[in-house]
């Protein structure tokens, strides 16, 4: 059987997933466009059936990223629906880490995953009439989840109201978070959630 490639560029055969928790539910096998059309949507746990990029590809179609201070700083509506468009920019952005670093996209974006997946964070626990935040661990399905969301909303912020383009935002959001580069958004929110959750053990 003939390997396939990812947009008929790059090999992920060689790709591995060096954190164990993540080995299950992050898919990276050979698909040329990963779209699977949303057959799994209503399966339970079918996420972990798709392939990596179609999830970072979702999480970049949400509208309204850069929630921090409530404010959608994206116009709603966007981006939304827009996959193809989606998978385009993608696409540039592995071409431009693959310019940059001379490594496989693929494999920076499985380092830059695993980096930016944070292992701890609180819940709200009611006591009585209060309210108290407990730390927790975090599951590996929500690891990916939040890893994903981060690296997409730091690259939105990159290239909002900036001269530069979604992709190279994108492909410097990635290898920053490959890098462990605490600067970078991805890196830095995962630091913000393991350092509270520490301080309410």
């Amino acid at each position: 059987m003939e390997n396939l490639l990812l947009f008929e560029k790059w090999d992920s055969s060689g790709v591995v997933v060096a954190d164990m928790g993540l080995q299950r539910y992050l898919k990276i096998s050979p698909s040329i466009i990963p779209n699977t059309f949303g057959k799994k949507a209503n399966k339970r746990f079918g996420k972990e059936e798709s392939h990596v990029v179609e999830r970072l590809a979702n999480k970049i179609m949400v509208s309204g990223h850069l929630k921090d201070s409530r404010v959608h700083k994206r116009i709603s509506g966007r981006d939304t629906g827009k996959k193809q468009t989606t998978y385009r920019l993608i696409k540039k952005a592995f071409e431009i880490i693959e310019k940059k670093t001379k490594q496989n996209p693929i494999d920076v974006l499985v380092k830059g995953i695993t980096n930016a997946a944070p292992r701890e964070e609180t819940t709200r626990i009611r006591q009585g009439g209060i309210i108290v935040h407990r730390a927790v661990d975090v599951a590996p399905a929500r690891r990916l989840d939040v890893a994903l969301s981060l690296i997409s909303h730091g690259a939105a912020q990159r290239a909002f109201n900036k001269k530069q383009s979604f992709s190279a935002a994108l492909a410097d959001e990635l290898t920053s978070a490959m890098k462990y580069d605490v600067k970078t958004y991805s890196i830095s929110k995962r630091e913000e959630l393991e350092r509270v959750a520490q301080s309410a053990r």
